[in-house]
């Protein structure tokens, strides 16, 4: 029986799983975490149950004959690439990306100003940003982006202390969250309202906010003639239409009278971070944009040279995620991906390489829900029951199943299996249970593997 390792247990890993294992094949899946479910556990956010609860899907794969899991094992650095493709017939990637991109501006890594993704991580309790320090004694912050990531941003900075204390939020970043001096946060665009890339939910929910106005200016949503005759053509979604109605919406209300408020300001791009005597932000210096129309079709965000400059103390950019080379798997450094052709990895001569597969963001890029991986996942699959068929599987020289456990336990000492990852799960929300929360996430890597019986 063929045998799949699968890098990353995260969606793209769990669906990935799920199809080979209805296909006939024995299926490892590691993660360099101790526990699974990727972004779903350390992304989604905390007030967004619902949403997690996706992982009742992905507990009933692992219950499936043929599954393990191999939790705190990272590739490259207590195995690597060359040695897994000796045990396996396909090894799948899965890991995601990463990193975050930077804006490229003078200013960028001055302190107070962040990549939003480690804002995320260390609010979701993600153990390697769990000791990571943010001064929220600002009372302006400034996200820069236009998506998802800089809406959650946006709201976990304006909830209340009470909303913050019914969810599964890090106990380090409650008490944080609860005595910031945040009272406004500007969250600015590129380009103009009906370009953002919000989700229709995400942005409504933002005018559900118990103590936090939602402010548009009106002169924000009058849009231009071309981005107004894209809208109304086949080529716009009707989420797009939706978030202009959502913003025009927004621009017309009146005002509640809140002790907080989110901006939301478009046709903006930040040019350079100000920072005070002691190196710390004190600003953002940015440009007003036009939307131009390109010689082929695309309408682009062009500065006018108009300029003005926003006091904060507190920066996050949130402009998408991208990829990190990893032990020596292929990588395109621009694409910031693990190339490969429809799910089969590329070498540098961009024939494929037996037995190797990329699922998730770091095949496509980080686009999409959590059920865009489903499709995807199925799409890479394919091509190994392909491979599979036409004898093209990767051949291993210690194809021994039973071997891979002890090899992997002298390797990672915080190995843990998905037994291991109960007694966590367990562990978890019985902790929370007293205080009405679905659990109090464990931080610290060697208390995970003492809970889950690894040590």
């Amino acid at each position: 029986m063929a045998h799949i390792a699968i890098i990353g247990a995260g969606p793209a890993g769990f669906y990935a799983s799920e199809e080979l294992l209805g296909q006939g094949f024995e299926v490892d899946l590691y993660d360099a975490l101790p526990t699974p479910f990727g972004l779903v556990r350390a992304g989604v956010a905390p007030d967004h149950p619902k949403i997690k609860a996706v992982t009742r899907r992905y507990a009933k794969t692992a219950a499936k004959p043929g599954f393990r899991f191999f939790g705190g094992v990272a590739l490259g650095e207590h195995v690597r690439r060359e040695e897994l493709l000796e045990r396996y017939h396909g090894v799948v990637y899965a890991f995601g990306t990463a990193t975050d991109n930077r804006l490229g501006i003078p200013g960028e890594d001055l302190a107070g100003s962040h990549a939003a993704t480690e804002f995320v991580a260390w609010y979701n309790a993600h153990p390697v940003f769990a000791r990571h320090c943010f001064d929220l004694s600002t009372e302006r912050a400034v996200v820069i982006g236009n998506g998802n990531v800089a809406i959650d941003v946006a709201r976990m900075l304006m909830l209340s202390p009470e909303e913050l204390r019914t969810t599964d939020i890090a106990d380090h970043a409650i008490d944080a969250l609860a005595g910031a001096g945040v009272r406004e946060v500007v969250v600015l665009g590129r380009r103009g309202p009906a370009q953002a890339a919000f989700t229709n939910p995400e942005l409504r929910e933002l005018g559900e906010l118990s103590r936090a106005d939602v402010v548009v200016d009106a002169a924000e949503v009058q849009l231009d003639p071309d981005s107004r005759a894209w809208l109304t053509s086949d080529a716009a979604d009707a989420t797009a239409r939706r978030n202009v109605e959502i913003l025009a919406g927004y621009a017309q209300r009146a005002p509640a009278g809140h002790s907080h408020r989110v901006a939301l300001r478009f046709l903006r791009s930040p040019v350079e971070i100000l920072g005070d005597e002691q190196g710390r932000v004190r600003g953002v210096r940015v440009v007003r944009n036009r939307i131009e129309r390109r010689d082929d079709g695309r309408l682009a965000a062009v500065p006018t040279g108009e300029e003005q400059v926003i006091e904060s103390g507190l920066v996050l950019r949130s402009i998408g995620y991208r990829g990190i080379p990893v032990c020596s798997v292929p990588f395109d450094e621009r694409r910031g991906l693990i190339p490969n052709d429809a799910g089969r990895v590329v070498g540098n001569d961009a024939e494929p390489l037996p037995g190797e597969y990329a699922v998730g963001w770091i095949k496509r890029g980080p686009s999409g829900v959590i059920g865009t991986n489903k499709k995807d996942a199925a799409d890479t699959v394919a091509r190994i029951l392909e491979d599979r068929e036409a004898g093209r599987l990767n051949a291993p020289a210690r194809p021994d199943p039973d071997s891979l456990e002890p090899w992997l336990r002298e390797r990672a000492p915080g190995l843990v299996t998905w037994d291991g990852w109960g007694a966590i799960d367990r562990h978890e929300t019985t902790a929370g249970e007293p205080h009405g929360r679905p659990r109090v996430k464990l931080v610290d890597l060697d208390e995970m593997s003492r809970v889950s019986g690894g040590r």
